[in-house]
């Protein structure tokens, strides 16, 4: 009798232990599907505005040099923000800075769908960017703890839902204004999906405050961090340039016409996005330091190929070789600042997502500056080393 009871005991003892592992895992996968979701969102939110400037330009009747000096206010919004989040996270969480940078991208969009004056615009551009800065933040702090617990590369896999949010969020509101509807309606669809999105993922969203360093309102990159972030810099720097200087340079020194120019483009976000969607097998398999080494080197002689060999059709495959390269080489980034112990995660993170994102705001300004006094070849070249000097440094950023 006594044997049989402990018997069932070690049995119950084991179902339940069975149990709990069952739903850790079930918790651990809802968390991963979680972060997902607010990737999307992200995604979505920050590309709906793209289809809305033509509009918005019209409304407040801005010439090309009104409109940039207002799209400038976007940029500071979430240069703003971006230092802020990690200690906001710190104090709260990422689910309650994820919910307030949602509600704010909800109440930011149909304002620059309706607004009509300058002042009033670049308000609304310096909330919804500050809006983006909070959530950027906090779900690549949210994905570092994710993949974290997982054990095994997921980043990739992240960032390239934020590269589908982006392609959906274009593609709803350019298809909702094609069918005749106008810009606040087009902007409504935007917002359902970004609330259906954020009520599935919301339960599932860490709560618990994330590591918190000091007191202060605002934290100073330092030490490896610093180091992290100019790399990010590099890796910014270079998409924000093909985006803003690829059609321009397809246009001036392959001919091609600049109703076809926009094609390096596509292809590069296209590239960027199968990129990151199979990237974690990809990083689980080579492992982060070669990946990140051939992928930037990849990126780099793309950059060189377009530059150097005179032929368009050339062109376009670098610019799908650059897209290819660098899809897993931020992520790498993230997954780095999430491990290294010079600064707790999330003001690592806020510290380096702050650098990189001024690559994108002031990269290509810079790659401007260098095409006035040399040329757009010169300045692509100058690119491509650098992005070999990230390539040099792959042990380094992944020790």
């Amino acid at each position: 009798m006594i044997k049989t009871s402990v018997n069932r005991d070690r049995l119950s003892t084991e179902i339940m232990t069975t149990q709990d592992a069952r739903q850790a895992s079930a918790s651990a996968v809802a968390t991963q599907h979680a972060t997902r979701a607010v990737f999307l969102i992200a995604g979505i939110g920050m590309a709906a505005w793209a289809p809305l400037v033509p509009y918005a330009k019209d409304r407040a009747q801005l010439s090309d040099g009104s409109l940039g000096t207002l799209l400038l206010f976007l940029g500071l919004g979430s240069l703003v923000a971006m230092p802020l989040t990690g200690i906001l996270v710190g104090r709260a969480g990422c689910k309650n800075v994820i919910a307030c940078g949602s509600l704010f991208i909800l109440l930011a969009l149909p304002l620059l769908a309706t607004l009509s004056t300058p002042f009033a615009l670049a308000i609304a551009l310096m909330i919804f960017g500050a809006a983006v800065g909070l959530v950027d933040v906090a779900m690549n702090i949210q994905a570092v703890e994710v993949e974290k617990a997982s054990g095994r590369a997921m980043m990739s896999g992240f960032h390239g839902f934020f590269s589908v949010g982006g392609i959906a969020g274009a593609g709803l509101v350019s298809a909702g204004l094609a069918f005749g509807l106008t810009p606040l309606q087009a902007t409504g669809i935007i917002l359902l999906l970004i609330i259906a999105l954020y009520g599935f993922s919301q339960r599932h969203l860490l709560s618990q405050r994330v590591q918190q360093g000091d007191n202060a309102l605002f934290v100073v990159p330092r030490g490896w961090v610093l180091f992290l972030g100019v790399m990010c810099f590099i890796l910014f720097l270079t998409e924000g340039s093909i985006l803003d200087w690829g059609a321009l340079f397809l246009a001036q020194t392959r001919g091609l016409p600049h109703a076809q120019a926009g094609l390096g483009y596509a292809l590069f976000s296209v590239a960027m996005t199968l990129g990151r969607l199979t990237g974690d097998r990809i990083v689980n398999y080579f492992g982060r330091t070669t990946t990140l080494f051939c992928g930037t080197l990849c990126a780099s002689v793309g950059l060189l190929l377009a530059i150097f060999v005179p032929s368009t059709a050339v062109a376009l495959a670098g610019f799908v070789l650059v897209g290819f390269g660098a899809s897993n080489s931020v992520p790498i980034m993230f997954s780095a600042a999430g491990n290294q112990k010079n600064m707790p995660v999330n003001l690592a993170i806020s510290s380096m997502t702050m650098i990189g994102y001024a690559g994108i705001l002031a990269g290509p300004a810079l790659i401007g500056f260098i095409s006035q006094w040399y040329s757009l070849t010169t300045a692509f070249s100058a690119i491509a080393v650098l992005l070999l000097a990230v390539a040099a440094s792959a042990r380094l950023i992944t020790r």
